[in-house]
């Protein structure tokens, strides 16, 4: 006999996403859901496949999302990058924070998923870079 959540076809043991805001996201770590806005998209790197075609594609493009809390950038690659059209509205789902050159960027692995959504009603704060603030790795030794 089937039970409800079969039935329905809901999975059991999701949980409601957390949504995230800009502003909170923090070096190394994950897990963030967020809603936001693409501002731009500027490929940085694109290769062909090879010869032997086992070998896909990669293209990699910086793109500044954000929502009213500020902006970062994302680092979209292969599939991602047709998603980040300026002006789209985005769900990230399992967001991790990645470190570049001592700054954040936002990222999504295959763990994680992109969603295109219905036009968002905020306006992003785009004088509120996160990516623009530089970490410095600092080692802590115990005495």
């Amino acid at each position: 006999m089937a039970t409800n959540a079969q039935q329905s076809g809901a999975k059991p043991g999701l949980r409601k996403p957390v949504f995230t805001k800009v502003d909170t996201l923090k070096p190394g770590t994950n897990g963030h859901t967020l809603i936001v806005k693409v501002l731009n998209s500027d490929t940085v790197l694109q290769k062909g496949g090879s010869v032997s075609q086992h070998l896909r594609n990669t293209r990699i493009a910086e793109c500044l999302v954000g929502d009213e809390t500020g902006t970062i950038l994302f680092t979209a690659r292969n599939d991602q990058v047709d998603l980040m059209q300026p002006g789209a509205t985005l769900i990230i789902r399992n967001a991790k924070i990645d470190m570049f050159k001592g700054s954040m960027r936002l990222a999504v692995d295959k763990w994680g998923r992109i969603e295109i959504t219905e036009p968002a009603s905020f306006v992003v704060k785009e004088d509120n870079n996160l990516s623009l603030v530089e970490y410095e790795l600092v080692n802590v030794t115990g005495k």
